[in-house]
């Protein structure tokens, strides 16, 4: 069997008394789509945030290819996190797009995809205009480079997100709820973009309520409940005939709400 892209092995992770993630093995291999459900609080986000290298395990490994990342090694054997320059460039294989979009109100479009080519990768003005508008061209978004994020509507923001977290020619995807942050009418055009990623091949993690998303691009499902991995199955099997009581009362609560 082929390494896994992305691995977190026994991950724990605290906030004050609260265990929120309680020694969780997760992977996505090369190519493949993971969708995360849970509950609020449930950990699964938390997950996505250390697996980017936002946050800082209190417990566990997270293996990139496996190599582990995020920290360093003594010749003890003790390891530190590295420092944030370091982390900096460890993130560049590790695309991640938030609920909230997340762009620099004072850039434009264009301004907000090449940043981290010019500023991270040390990649010259001219080849980062190039490879940004590219991006932003495959989600749909090359008629608006000179515009500013407060001059697009939530879909179009979350787009070029997207391109942003594309750019650097990530390994692997990380989604934290793409859509909750919009407007009915606006999700498709997101999902749209998503689902094209995944058919092109790109390895992806997605933590969402879409649930018809799920089931159509997902390779597997799984359920995060009170910061252990309750279920993980392909999505027939997750949503037609899932194994645990807590999974048919979660996926019982989803379809009383209407997704």
């Amino acid at each position: 069997m082929s390494t896994p892209v992305l691995q977190a092995v026994d991950l724990h992770r605290r906030y004050g008394d609260t265990e929120v993630l309680k020694g969780v093995d997760f992977s996505v291999a090369r190519g493949e789509v993971k969708a995360l459900l849970g509950p609020s609080g449930s950990g699964k986000s938390t997950i996505l945030r250390l697996m980017a290298l936002l946050e800082h395990p209190d417990g566990g490994e997270i293996l990139l290819n496996g190599k582990q990342v995020g920290v360093s090694t003594s010749s003890n054997g003790s390891t530190r996190r590295l420092p944030e320059r370091h982390l900096a460039v460890q993130r560049r294989d590790i695309g991640m797009v938030f609920q909230r979009f997340n762009l620099f109100a004072h850039l434009d479009v264009l301004r907000n995809v090449t940043l981290a080519l010019t500023e991270v990768a040390g990649m010259s003005k001219k080849d980062a205009v190039s490879s940004a508008e590219a991006m932003l061209e495959r989600v749909g978004m090359s008629d608006r480079l000179q515009h500013y994020p407060s001059e697009l509507s939530g879909g179009q923001q979350q787009r070029v997100a997207i391109a942003r977290a594309l750019v650097t020619n990530p390994s692997v995807m990380l989604f934290d709820e793409p859509t909750s942050a919009l407007d009915p009418e606006l999700v498709g055009e997101v999902l749209e973009v998503m689902e094209g990623l995944a058919d092109a091949g790109m390895t992806m993690v997605v933590v969402t309520h879409e649930t018809r998303f799920a089931r159509r691009v997902a390779d597997e499902v799984m359920l995060f409940d009170g910061g252990v991995m309750v279920e993980q199955a392909p999505p027939n099997q997750f949503f037609d005939d899932p194994r645990h009581d807590r999974t048919r009362q979660f996926l019982s609560h989803l379809r009383g709400v209407g997704n």
